[in-house]
């Protein structure tokens, strides 16, 4: 009787590992990580503006609700209205109105451009080291920042404003009209003299009723800082209809 073949020997078990299990690793830490990113873009961008402009909304309508409120007035019989109390960091000011960047575009205006402050979806007035004054001082530079990208985002457009435009700052008794003199696209974000009373790169020689506007640049970083510069052109009183400068019409 024959005898049978003898058994093929079993091939070899590949071991677990290697190149292949490496690179399939790190292919899933990857796609992991854009999810992360992604998230994390979106929580920067569209949440924080989102949960911004509801705390915006939320102090402008008490400070709009306040204004329809009498003014205070001293102790006694004669009623006269009480010296108004200085601001402090997080009240609210007035509204910054800028036709170039929409008819309804309006942004709270709030002393203070510390994170917290300007992370609430506002314009945030300079408290230093240049103490910003305010629109009714008879001289010096009303300044002011803003987020460019998160948080309300309320600069976004900001390098589209032009020579000649006009940027309104509405107060409780007072509508300020400014026109843009020149702009200023990029600077280090150390340079504070942005602000001064006078700046020095805003071609404005002598003291004068000035605003002044910055954010960062490029968009959706912090590198460099632009400013704009604008000289006030006229006021309006705020009457009872509370009727719109024409620059806003």
């Amino acid at each position: 009787m024959p005898s049978s073949p003898a058994a093929s020997p079993a091939a070899p078990r590949r071991r677990p590992g290697g190149p292949s299990a490496v690179l399939g690793l790190l292919g899933e830490l990857l796609i992991t990580l854009g999810v992360l990113l992604g998230l994390f873009v979106a929580y920067s961008l569209w949440w924080t503006d989102l949960v911004a402009d509801r705390h915006a909304d939320t102090v402008a309508a008490k400070v709009r609700q306040s204004w329809t409120a009498p003014p205070a007035t001293r102790p006694g019989s004669d009623a006269k209205p009480a010296p108004p109390r200085p601001f402090e960091v997080g009240d609210g000011i007035g509204f910054l109105h800028i036709p170039r960047l929409g008819k309804d575009y309006q942004v709270l205006i709030t002393m203070g451009t510390d994170t917290d402050v300007l992370n609430q979806g506002v314009a945030g007035v300079y408290r230093s080291p240049y103490p910003a004054a305010m629109p009714w001082a008879k001289s010096g530079n009303f300044a002011m920042a803003a987020h460019r990208d998160g948080h309300g985002a309320k600069f976004h457009d900001l390098p589209e404003l032009r020579r000649g435009d006009r940027v309104v700052v509405e107060t409780r008794d007072t509508w300020y009209v400014y026109t843009v003199d020149s702009t200023l696209q990029r600077t280090s974000k150390y340079d504070v003299d942005v602000t001064a009373p006078v700046p020095a790169e805003s071609g404005y020689r002598r003291p004068g009723r000035y605003l002044t506007l910055t954010t960062c640049t490029p968009a959706y970083t912090s590198r460099y800082r632009m400013a704009v510069w604008a000289s006030l052109t006229r006021t309006q009183p705020v009457d009872a209809a509370r009727d719109v400068p024409a620059e806003l019409r």
